[in-house]
């Protein structure tokens, strides 16, 4: 592989923020592996203890970029939430790797409710409904689900699976915003009574017999990303070199992790306390591809559980964008006049990815955008610099994008992110 060296770099030591996920691992990976010094950079790792956080430090220049949630750069420039500040992502840091878990007591009434429907996974949102249409004929207070921002990918998912049978997440149950790491103990004490989050907050409260996983996110949706690297643009545009420097990094990081061999060493750095601070047992699960459902019963194999690199993962799509943006319109967090190709196009900088990417003498897509929702199982990307190989992108509901028949807007002054 051919390195070629950037221009002269900047910034530096650069801080760079994170929430103990998982899905942050690339930039343990990059520290961990000296990939950050190889291209000539010096990197302080910052912990953050929520997303709110990591909104408002990237917004005021106190970090200089960060692990991010897929929708936020896109709500920071849209001025959605507290803050309106132009940022961008050149980089997605991984496909997959959420989860909706639900309290025991909720899983048995779903199983009781609607065994077919829990069994099917893709379907057990039905048994919810089911659940929450006998609590309100008993006069029951709704039940309470937690996600970890109000414009995060685990509040549109988490919607999109509930409304799939009918349930209505503004009005039908109670939502509630905790920090990814706290999902585990809110749950224990009884304050919440679901969750949707990242890895390996779901699989901790099943190893303990806390809860159960209802359904995957990439069972819901295979293959879209989840976590990406992004700076504000102003940054982005007088650090230029520095930036692509850091995406070259990030690359270099994602291939070593997605080696099958490497997963283990990744899991014994992760688990430290400066990292993820979970236990090696719990992180290994994922990383290794299979996820354990309920407690008792034996790890379901899932390769694609969590994808780092392969399937152009690190490519942000422009498509992929746009369903974000085309949720947050579904629910009346965005007016319905924004025009998302534009806010795409304005966030999700494939031209600095591709700088990157050919500074490594890897392949890349030669296209923006790409449809989303047609491929049940692997196909190979002839629009690249290279083919690639990409994995599946079905929908559970058979859904695609962009779609036929668009979802009707919600007025955007209505409603709130959060009840």
């Amino acid at each position: 592989m051919t390195v070629k060296a950037p221009a002269i770099l900047k910034r530096s030591p650069l801080r760079l923020g994170f929430i103990p996920l998982m899905d942050a691992a690339l930039l343990f990976v990059a520290a961990e592996q000296r990939l950050f010094q190889k291209h000539g950079l010096e990197v302080e790792l910052s912990p953050e203890p929520s997303w709110a956080n990591i909104r408002d430090k990237v917004a005021l220049g106190a970090l200089d970029g960060a692990h991010m949630l897929a929708t936020m750069p896109l709500a920071a420039t849209l001025g959605i939430g507290n803050i309106r500040k132009a940022q961008v992502t050149a980089f997605v840091l991984n496909l997959n790797g959420n989860a909706i878990t639900v309290a025991n007591h909720v899983a048995e009434r779903m199983e009781a409710a609607d065994a077919p429907a829990c069994a099917g996974r893709i379907n057990s949102a039905r048994a919810l409904k089911k659940v929450i249409d006998q609590d309100k004929a008993q006069g029951k207070a709704p039940l309470t689900f937690a996600v970890t921002f109000p414009f995060s990918t685990h509040n549109y998912e988490l919607r999109y699976w509930m409304a799939s049978a009918g349930i209505d997440p503004d009005r039908d149950v109670r939502l509630v915003v905790v920090p990814p790491h706290r999902m585990f103990e809110n749950l224990a004490s009884g304050s919440i009574d679901g969750y949707c989050v990242g890895d390996p907050w779901n699989q901790q409260s099943v190893l303990v017999g806390l809860g159960r996983i209802a359904v995957t996110t990439y069972e819901l949706w295979n293959n879209r990303a989840e976590k990406v690297f992004a700076v504000n643009q102003d940054w982005a545009d007088r650090n230029h070199s520095t930036h692509v420097a850091l995406l070259m990094a990030l690359l270099e990081a994602a291939q070593w992790i997605d080696r099958p061999e490497n997963r283990l060493e990744a899991a014994t750095f992760l688990a430290r306390p400066e990292y993820v601070g979970a236990s090696f047992e719990v992180l290994k699960l994922p990383l290794l591809g299979n996820v354990l459902y309920q407690s008792g019963s034996l790890p379901e194999s899932s390769p694609d559980h969590i994808v780092f690199h392969r399937y152009a993962a690190n490519f942000p799509w422009r498509s992929q964008a746009e369903w974000w943006l085309q949720q947050m319109r579904r629910w009346g967090h965005l007016d319905a006049g924004t025009d998302i190709n534009a806010a795409a196009d304005a966030v999700y900088r494939t031209d600095i990815y591709r700088e990157a990417a050919r500074g490594l003498d890897l392949p890349y897509p030669t296209i923006d955008r790409k449809p989303e929702g047609i491929h049940a199982g692997q196909w190979l990307m002839a629009a690249a610099t290279g083919p690639i190989a990409m994995g599946p992108d079905a929908a559970f509901d058979g859904a695609t994008f962009p779609a036929t028949d668009s979802v009707p807007a919600q007025p955007a002054a209505k409603r709130d992110a959060i009840a």
